[in-house]
């Protein structure tokens, strides 16, 4: 049977008991165990594949956490995550005519489109039934994979750090450039200024903003990324400078900082990601008809604000999950021209990728962290792997 990593209720609660419900001194490569798994039968519209590379994902971290939902106790006392990854179809179902043996696919999240292509659930988090990529094997839908672009100019892993993250970025781009569009026409203003806080996702959106022609600036504690995104053409301030904005001064410091680098205007679209850190730094650097986009709800369901203020700028704010089937196509062709991922320097091996997720959860990683899961690559990616 295929190996693949679970996260149980059982061991949830031991590491809870362990730290004494201290999550600062959370281990979650206690509870991201290596585990068998008897795939399903191969149905008419499926795809067997073998699981090349998968990239360590925020949503792993809160299912082992359980900081917000203890999601493993509500799929029934087990999951197997992993909902981003590379990999090479080995088979496909009778009814499937959009890929074949040997095809090298990416996966993408979402687990049930509503009438409209967003998701209701996310594959390998709460779709119920959903198995995930943290596998050497899988069996999925035909519709849950691309075709991925080997030609695009990005080397394996940075392909591989990219199929949930891109689609992210994109969503958010297109909703937080529509929004604002619909306040301020190209006519009025055809290049605007750009900042976002955090990791993968949010360099991800600020590439779409500096390819679309707009300012971009970076804002993250992170040197090795602030130089990666400099090579691009990206602006960046170090998040330390004002000490990760843990005072109200600390805010007000940054909101002076960046009217004075946009000349007292301030910046037409904050991407914050992580909501309840820097959320009032967002909102502070935004000018008027601002767009502030977020997909970090779970690191901050309730956040506060003073609506008074935010009518009078004529402020916007607009909550986002992921991105739609077209959506998830659409990100996937921006691959190595808009899309050129800072990866972690080292690329974990399989029965690492507990420790890479604990690196990730502690925050010490200089990109995004890829995992190496196939020992043998094919021919068909061998050239790609650095």
């Amino acid at each position: 049977m295929p190996e693949a990593y679970s996260i149980s209720a059982e061991s949830i609660a031991q590491e809870r008991k362990r730290v004494d419900g201290d999550l600062d001194r959370f281990d979650v490569s206690r509870v991201v165990k290596l585990d068998s798994l008897e795939l399903p039968k191969l149905g008419d519209q499926d795809v067997h594949l073998k699981i090349l590379a998968v990239s360590a994902e925020h949503n792993v971290d809160h299912a082992a956490l359980a900081d917000t939902t203890n999601i493993a106790e509500i799929r029934g006392g087990k999951i197997y995550p992993g909902n981003s990854a590379l990999g090479e179809v080995l088979a496909v179902g009778a009814a499937v005519k959009t890929h074949e043996p040997g095809d090298i696919v990416v996966t993408h999240c979402n687990g049930e489109p509503d009438a409209y292509g967003y998701p209701l659930r996310i594959w390998a988090y709460d779709q119920p039934d959903s198995i995930g990529w943290y596998a050497t094997e899988a069996v999925v839908g035909a519709w849950q994979v691309v075709q991925a672009p080997l030609d695009c100019g990005l080397n394996l892993w940075e392909i591989a750090a990219l199929p949930l993250r891109a689609p992210t970025a994109h969503h958010l781009w297109r909703r937080a450039i529509g929004i604002y569009r619909v306040k301020v026409s190209r006519e009025q203003r055809a290049r605007i200024q750009v900042l976002s806080f955090g990791g993968g996702v949010s360099e991800l959106f600020l590439m779409l903003a500096a390819h679309e022609g707009h300012r971009a600036i970076f804002c993250s504690g992170s040197a090795s990324r602030r130089k990666h995104l400099e090579g691009l053409g990206i602006e960046s301030i170090d998040q330390k400078q004002f000490n990760r904005f843990a005072s109200r001064d600390d805010v007000k410091a940054f909101g002076k900082h960046v009217k004075g680098m946009t000349d007292g205007d301030g910046v037409q679209i904050v991407c914050d990601m992580l909501r309840g850190a820097v959320f009032p730094a967002g909102m502070a650097v935004l000018g008027r008809q601002g767009v502030n986009v977020s997909a970090g709800w779970q690191l901050g369901m309730k956040c506060d604000f003073n609506s008074a203020n935010a009518s009078v700028r004529q402020l916007t704010i607009d909550h986002t999950h992921f991105e739609t089937l077209a959506g998830v196509a659409t990100a996937t062709e921006l691959y190595g021209s808009a899309f050129q991922p800072t990866v972690h320097e080292e690329i974990y091996a399989f029965a690492d990728l507990p420790r890479a997720l604990e690196e990730m959860h502690r925050n010490v990683q200089t990109g995004i962290p890829i995992v190496r899961v196939a020992d043998g690559m094919p021919d068909a990616v061998s050239h790609l792997i650095p």
